[in-house]
């Protein structure tokens, strides 16, 4: 049966009715562009919106149906996972959470098998952390030995989670015990406190996340790393203020990925592009797990909230066609941040933000990323590069325009775009100095046209 969600058709519909409203004073809406910044067409992949219809993926595996009850305080992380091998072993199928809170640890799914939430339903992460088996995992641009997430896809082609429902991270302890131990040891690190994920799919191709919420991660919300074809669509993803590394999605050395549709407040970034870290970072001789991210389309999306709206790093070696369009931005800290590591080469080239309203503390933040930064022995740090920035059709309220720094001996600025801005900033001050090559055409400040400039 193919389940409609009325809220789901309303979510959509308030969305297109939001973003073909005129952006700076235009008389209409241009037409979408139909290239990534490198001028490569965006493959027909990214226009294609048909919804998950869970008749079409095999059996349904209803868990009341396999004597899988709600239990209060009880966990069903046994059952649950006895029933996703039951359905991989017999060629698949769809794990049905029925309404009702289902309390579990981690979760894996195995090939053929998918996961879909009805109305009502909660699936709620343990607050044990033993309910997370050590493993070899993907975290903070490091593979190693820590804790898988609540729900958890490897090597999978083909992996689905849709419905109506809500998975549920139930962060707060987790929280209380990190700002603990940060107020005991201000210099921990955020694996120094055992978190869980909420969501990590790795080593996958055609993974489809819609409709679902995501909310009160421990630690990062979702997290896809090494992954192709990643379509997240009309997903709610949330933590409270003093949820700390919350972010909402890290994307991790993957290619083709489109995020649409989706509303996101989160006390962290609400995208953020990753790929490894160290001064070997980019060499795949020493660090083969590590990779770039390329053809990323945020669009048609609301954020509230959040550390930045699209941040590159800080784990990140190489960012190449990311496309950032129709955001309504409500109380972000900073539009776009490029961190640049002083211990890790990275290359972040042809980035677009356009078509944006709303407010945010920065307009643009650029400047050296040193937390926890380690060289390994290495004498001088490695060059970092950031090209080919356009940012373009943006109304925006802000408190710093150009924040900014120029720092030749670590890192290099270069051809970046300023077109069609009208910005409120209590800090309006722009220095084309800092950017070598930079094009500045119909940019507002406060009311004051800015003189264009091009060199």
């Amino acid at each position: 049966m193919r389940i409609e969600s009325r809220q789901t058709h309303c979510l959509w519909a308030l969305l297109l009715c939001m973003f073909f409203q005129p952006v700076c004073g235009r008389k209409k809406a241009e037409a979408p562009r139909d290239t990534f910044p490198d001028g490569t067409a965006i493959p027909a992949w990214f226009k294609d919106t048909t919804r998950v219809d869970i008749s079409q993926l095999g059996r349904q595996y209803c868990l009341t149906d396999f004597g899988i009850r709600r239990e209060s305080g009880g966990l069903c992380t046994e059952a649950l996972q006895a029933l996703i091998d039951r359905a991989a072993n017999e060629g698949g199928g769809t794990i049905v959470i029925p309404p009702g809170v289902f309390c579990s640890g981690a979760l894996f799914f195995r090939q053929g098998t998918h996961l879909h939430l009805q109305r009502g339903a909660l699936l709620k992460g343990s607050t044990n952390i033993i309910d997370y088996p050590l493993m070899q995992t993907r975290i903070e641009g490091q593979t190693c030995m820590y804790f898988p997430a609540l729900v958890n896809a490897d090597s999978i082609n083909g992996f689905t989670i849709s419905g109506e429902g809500t998975i549920d991270g139930s962060g707060e302890p987790f929280w209380k015990a990190f700002w603990m131990r940060r107020k005991w040891n201000p210099s921990c690190t955020n694996k120094d406190e055992q978190r869980p994920r909420l969501l990590y799919i790795s080593n996958c191709r055609n993974v489809r996340i819609e409709g679902v919420t995501l909310q009160n991660s421990p630690f990062w919300t979702s997290h896809y790393y090494r992954s192709e074809n990643v379509k997240i669509m009309g997903v709610r993803i949330s933590s409270p203020r003093g949820a700390p590394s919350t972010d909402a999605i890290d994307i991790d050395a993957c290619r083709n990925v489109w995020i649409t549709g989706c509303d996101i407040s989160v006390d962290d970034d609400a995208v953020a592009l990753k790929g490894g870290k160290g001064p070997w970072a980019d060499d795949p001789a020493k660090m083969p797990e590590n990779g770039a991210n390329e053809n990323v389309l945020v669009e048609d999306s609301h954020f509230g909230f959040c550390h930045s709206c699209l941040t590159c790093g800080s784990e990140s070696i190489h960012n190449r066609n990311i496309l950032m369009r129709r955001i309504r931005v409500g109380g972000a800290a900073t539009l776009l941040w490029l961190k640049m590591r002083t211990d890790t080469p990275q290359l972040y080239e042809y980035i677009t933000v356009e078509d944006i309203q709303g407010n945010a503390g920065n307009f643009l933040l650029a400047r050296p990323w040193s937390q926890f930064a380690n060289l390994e022995g290495r004498t001088t740090p490695p060059m970092s590069y950031a090209d080919h920035i356009t940012m373009r059709n943006i109304t925006l309220r802000c408190n710093t325009f150009f924040n900014v720094g120029k720092q030749d001996d670590q890192y290099r600025l270069s051809h970046f775009t300023f077109e069609n801005l009208d910005l409120e900033a209590k800090n309006p001050d722009f220095n084309p100095d800092y950017i070598d090559g930079v094009s500045l055409e119909k940019v507002r400040v406060n009311g004051t046209p800015i003189p264009s400039v091009r060199r």
